[in-house]
């Protein structure tokens, strides 16, 4: 019987409550791995190019 309160337990219900909530913050860290791997990917250039403005200024 654990198997059928599994399943009936992924089908949707009508209690939304805090569904909002839940959407934002997987939205957010879904953001903020994006933004890790961009830095990780182009913090190289991002340097140099701001150190090359840094002395040109």
């Amino acid at each position: 019987m654990s198997i059928f309160n599994a399943l009936i337990s992924l089908i949707p219900s009508n209690d939304e409550e805090g569904q909002g909530l839940a959407e934002y913050a997987l939205i957010l860290a879904l953001i903020a791995i994006v933004a890790i791997v961009a830095l990780i990917f182009l913090g190289g250039q991002v340097s140099k190019i701001l150190s090359g403005v840094g002395t040109s200024v």
